[in-house]
């Protein structure tokens, strides 16, 4: 089945308002149906940049939470009980970001609705749906419908919590709104060009846009498809028969390696918070959970890794040796330390320096402390082959059809490996410029064969087990979004784990809201049943 290719263009780099005395200049030389001061660019770039991850999402919610909860590492002690410095800033990122999107939103409505004005605004609302189901699937109902709106009328200061089910079908609905009007061919008339110019991500590409809108689509209707059966199947069905764009690994044949990310050096920042998260943390590591799916034994030579992902994702101990740290540790598990995330180790000669503690094999450096070419992704290209096997599979929209999911899983395989070893291939340490190719060599007889050797479908009869095998590989393929490998653990409950299925279904509001908004938390909090990590989230079956 042929799909079109486009994606999205975000822009990221933070620019200042200048207010400017020359207010006749303004007057003569302002096209009127464009943009009167840089603020409306300023603004999208604003909204962009709070796309970067902050330093206490990533240390005190994926570091100390999720990355357990998930198991795609292990942690190996719990010193950070402080985890509300973590949702404080993922929900004030999100809440001092939203009255951007409504002025914005104001501005493009009052604007002759042009081709490419109507294109700026479905840039808007995929960025807009993207950060709110981010921030919903974390925490179940918030305020939405009435938020962003307090710089225009006090009423909505304190707004309402909304359900999470109706936040959802609103999202869907303005993507599929953003898929029926984006036109590609309208990008050369005023005020898009300006706009575009910051457009860091994609660049205006509309195409790209588009495709990603409809990857979203795909990613979250598969989300509900336990709670709204019906209408997760009408939207996959509808995206994949009338052959919407999407984000894709594989054309047919043909690699296309597609991906949404946020690449510090093409949007001109250097995303420093990586490293301190867990240079300052320090207590993640790799784990015997997902060791067990990346090598076939436990042998500290290496020789049984198989798949190549192993040395992009982690590396060995300050000993050379590949160990993992017990994804269920006991009284007598040996406690792990070391300095494997120091930046000293930017230099040649220190390199494999990370301490006599170090005795667990420690996340790969580069992906720690390469703040320039290392990405931030929001969604690969792998990530939609891996959704079409499991709506194969299962039927869900399209007919069962076992060897489309076949092919459709191992195009999302071959895509993860390939490009994450593209990422590896163009890594390299911010103050030496060592490379990753060099200091962390990938042997050449790994490769996409020796991955289907141990995970094809050929090797299992029944579909839960080839299902299994699907939700292993795109697991995998988020390592660094312990986000969505939170919520496919929470929706599917078959993931690979050692020990109890998960039982932590969300985080608790932070504590400045239900200060500043009690009623209306309070509110939610009862309709949910409570604010605690056991509570199920709307769409968890």
């Amino acid at each position: 089945m042929k799909y079109r290719l486009k994606l999205i263009g975000l822009g990221l780099i933070l620019v200042s308002l200048v207010f400017s005395c020359t207010k006749d200049f303004d007057e003569i030389n302002t096209d009127p149906h464009g943009f009167t001061t840089a603020s409306d660019g300023s603004l999208f770039n604003a909204i962009i940049e709070s796309l970067v991850l902050t330093g206490n999402e990533q240390f005190y919610i994926n570091n100390e939470i999720l990355y357990k909860q998930t198991e795609l590492a292990a942690l190996t002690k719990e010193a950070w009980g402080n985890f509300t410095l973590g949702t404080e800033d993922m929900w004030s990122n999100y809440y001092r970001t939203l009255p951007n999107f409504r002025e914005l939103g104001y501005r493009f409505d009052a604007m002759p609705q042009t081709g490419e004005v109507i294109n700026m605004k479905a840039m808007l609302k995929v960025v807009l749906a993207y950060k709110t189901f981010k921030l919903t699937d974390i925490f179940g109902d918030m305020p939405f419908f009435d938020a962003g709106y307090g710089f225009q009328d006090l009423e909505y200061l304190r707004p309402k919590f909304d359900k999470q089910e109706a936040i959802y079908k609103y999202l869907l609905d303005e993507l599929k709104w953003c898929d029926e009007n984006i036109n590609d061919t309208a990008t050369v008339v005023e005020p898009f060009p300006t706009f575009s110019g910051f457009d860091r991500l994609f660049n205006g590409d509309m195409l790209m846009w588009q495709k990603f809108g409809n990857s979203l689509r795909l990613r979250y209707a598969m989300r509900m498809s336990e709670k709204e059966p019906q209408l997760a199947a009408e939207i996959i069905q509808e995206i994949i028969e009338n052959e919407r764009p999407l984000i894709l690994g594989y054309d047919f044949i043909t690699y296309v390696g597609e991906s949404v990310c946020i690449w510090p050096s093409q949007m001109g920042f250097k995303n420093e918070s990586l490293n301190w998260s867990f240079r300052e943390h320090n207590n993640l590591r790799m784990g015997s959970n997902i060791w067990h799916r990346l090598s076939e034994n436990d042998s500290t030579d290496g020789s049984g890794i198989f798949d190549p992902r192993a040395y992009i994702f982690f590396e060995p101990n300050n000993a050379g040796d590949w160990v993992a740290f017990p994804q269920i540790p006991d009284l007598n598990t040996p406690i792990s330390g070391g300095i494997p995330y120091g930046s000293h180790r930017d230099q040649a000669g220190a390199f494999q320096i990370k301490g006599e503690g170090c005795i667990y094999s420690p996340f790969n450096y580069f992906i720690v402390r390469d703040e320039d070419f290392m990405p931030i992704p929001l969604y690969t290209g792998a990530e939609t082959h891996f959704i079409l096997a499991e709506a194969y599979l299962r039927g869900i929209g399209l007919p069962q059809d076992p060897d489309m999911a076949e092919i459709e899983y191992m195009n999302g395989i071959t895509t993860s490996i390939t490009w994450w070893k593209g990422v590896s291939d163009n890594s390299k340490l911010p103050v030496s410029g060592l490379l990753f190719i060099d200091m962390s060599p990938i042997p050449t007889n790994l490769n996409v064969v020796t991955v289907l050797n141990h995970f094809a479908f050929w090797l299992v009869e029944t579909d839960e087990e080839k299902l299994e095998f699907v939700y292993t590989q795109r697991w995998l393929d988020a390592f660094r979004q312990p986000w969505e490998a939170y919520a496919l653990a929470r929706r599917t409950g078959k993931t690979p784990r050692e020990g109890d299925l998960i039982h932590h279904y969300r985080m608790p509001y932070p504590p400045s809201e239900a200060e500043y908004n009690s009623a209306n938390w309070a509110e939610a909090v009862s309709r949910q049943g409570g604010d605690a990590p056991e509570f199920k989230i709307w769409w968890i079956p």
